[in-house]
């Protein structure tokens, strides 16, 4: 993609300047005749640094950046201008050429030792580089060494922000921990340290220095609301919500403070409270386009969907710069209110992006859901994606044929997918469970065995087919033994849990079935768990805990196949 990012006028203002007067030494007394700004070169505009520098401005303009910040930088190394040497920095970072960005920073630096600017540049440039990290932390120990009180306090929360494109959070760490600790009696010190720790994922350390922070700096906004935000990590929810309203009874204009707090309202789940702070914040600042958002998130999760509507409509007249997230949601909303074709309608206006691939599917659900299912199908498979999305299409295919009946078709939908990936685990998975519902047990075996030679740790595929095999009274020391298999590899699952326990049964073993479904339904109370776990206790001849089982399983699964089945056989023995 081509930028234009670089006015010719920002080319000839330059051109002015080195023409004229400006080009050479200051005069004595004039504002730009301090000790701290060295001279800029003496020297005559040639042809050739005119060339060089129209030749940038042009292939700028036209978006051809890497020969722009290349150009610029040939000019610098001319004529060692400080200012040429920058405007050929900030044209190669945008160019993400890092190796031109380096070296024209370099010059930069060398021209005008003392700009921190400069300095703070190089570094950064450095750290993305993930290179020459002994020369990152002389730069940036120099820009400390040099600044003294506020800019200190500055430069050392700065820290963070300039190593960030660095990938090794632990070099980052290590690099900030010796960077400040000349610097310790200053509170923005430890901030640095617990910003670099719980980048590090290291909550705890965070949160010792966030406190050293807030002993030095009591009531240090920045400060209490990071604590805020690893209580929250460290799930502390209620603590972090508590250190927020007492600050906030102290500080009730803090907005930083406040949007922690409606924000720690949301991880507890308390979602009334967390709209009402949020619209609260809403009423001091109702133009600010992330509260009108964070309103209608809020409002939809609790269900004031006129409230939710306007917002969202609110936040893209506003510009919000997640517009197609925004449809997603009204369109979730228009479907919750039995609003299909107002749905539809959203969802199609959804353009490339994160979003689009989800929006294409639900519109194809839509369409199924209203009977025709034929032009949901159509619809999958004429959206353009990329290769990666092509799959979901197909998955979101399989799930519509199969949600309708129709597993033959699903499975030759499934089949025809493998051709082109006959070593993917998830549709060989989804082909063998279509395969058991055809009853097709060779098929199915194939497509498991297959899956677990491909994935010899992928519990589910041990399960299944040793599920299946119980299930029909086959091979039932084969079952156990790949149930047996899945249970190693996921030993707290509870549907594999269930299936040890199904195959015991099987093996008129009930008394060792009972521990393995009750382990199972304590961890889940899927309807076919209770089956199950209700026909074992029933055989016990306990039978009222297996009716409270099965009677709290209708209520809440009304309609399983399975469960019903099992109910209505047992009862009427």
């Amino acid at each position: 993609m081509k930028h234009k990012l670089f006015p010719l006028v920002a080319g000839t203002a330059l051109l002015l300047a080195l023409a004229g007067p400006a080009a050479h030494a200051a005069p004595e007394g004039s504002p730009s005749s301090s000790a701290d700004v060295p001279p800029l070169p003496a020297q005559e505009l040639s042809a050739d640094v005119l060339f060089l520098i129209l030749l940038g401005e042009i292939a700028g303009n036209r978006g051809d950046l890497p020969v722009s910040a290349e150009a610029y930088l040939h000019a610098a190394r001319q004529t060692l201008d400080p200012r040429i040497a920058r405007r050929a920095t900030e044209i190669a970072l945008v160019a993400r050429d890092m190796d031109t960005a380096a070296a024209a920073a370099r010059i930069w630096l060398d021209t005008e030792p003392n700009s921190e600017e400069a300095r703070r540049m190089l570094a950064g440039i450095l750290s993305a580089r993930g290179e020459q990290m002994n020369e990152v932390q002389i730069e940036l120990a120099r820009i400390l060494a040099n600044s003294e009180g506020l800019r200190l306090e500055q430069n050392l929360l700065g820290l963070n922000r300039a190593l960030a494109p660095m990938p090794d959070k632990q070099m980052v760490r290590e690099i900030i921990e010796r960077l400040t600790e000349p610097y310790l009696r200053l509170a923005p010190a430890h901030f640095a340290r617990a910003q670099a720790a719980a980048t590090h994922g290291d909550d705890l350390a965070a949160l010792a220095s966030v406190n050293e922070a807030l002993r030095l700096r009591p009531d240090w906004e920045s400060a209490v609301v990071l604590k805020s935000q690893l209580l929250v990590q460290l799930n502390a929810v209620q603590e972090a919500i508590d250190l927020l309203r007492d600050y906030l009874t102290r500080h009730p204009d803090s907005r930083n403070a406040a949007i922690a707090h409606a924000r720690s309202l949301v991880s507890a789940e308390d979602y009334p409270a967390a709209l009402a702070e949020f619209r609260r914040l809403l009423a001091r600042s109702p133009d600010d386009v992330d509260l009108v958002y964070a309103v209608a998130v809020m409002a939809a999760q609790t269900g004031d969907f006129p409230l939710a509507i306007g917002q969202f409509e609110r936040a893209l007249e506003l510009g919000h710069p997640e517009r197609d997230g925004i449809l997603v949601n009204l369109a979730n909303i228009a479907e919750r209110q039995r609003r299909p074709d107002d749905a539809l309608a959203l969802y199609r206006r959804v353009q490339a992006g994160p979003h689009h691939t989800d929006a294409q599917i639900r519109i194809a659900q839509l369409l199924a859901a209203g009977g025709d299912i034929e032009a949901a199908r159509e619809h999958l498979r004429q959206v353009e994606v990329e290769p990666d999305e092509r799959r979901r299409l197909v998955f979101a295919e399989l799930g519509l044929l199969r949600n309708a009946g129709r597993v033959d078709e699903a499975l030759q939908v499934a089949e025809e997918a493998l051709a082109d990936a006959p070593e993917d685990p998830d549709l060989l998975y989804e082909a063998g469970m279509l395969a058991e519902r055809l009853d097709d047990l060779e098929r199915m075996e194939d497509y498991m065995r297959a899956l677990m030679e491909i994935e010899p740790e992928h519990a589910h595929a041990y399960n299944a087919l040793g599920y299946t095999l119980a299930e029909r009274g086959l091979r039932l020391d084969e079952a156990e033994t790949l149930i047996a298999r899945a249970l190693e590899l996921a030993p707290e699952d509870p549907f594999i849990l269930d299936s040890m326990g199904w195959v015991r049964y099987r093996r008129d073993d009930p008394a060792s079935a009972l521990g393995y479904l009750e382990q199972a339904y304590a961890i889940r109370s899927d309807p076919e768990i209770a089956a199950h776990l209700g026909e074992v206790l029933w055989v016990l001849e306990r039978r009222d805990e297996a009716t409270a089982i099965w009677d709290k399983a209708l209520r809440e699964h009304p309609g399983n196949t399975v469960l019903d089945e099992t109910v209505r056989r047992l009862r009427a023995r």
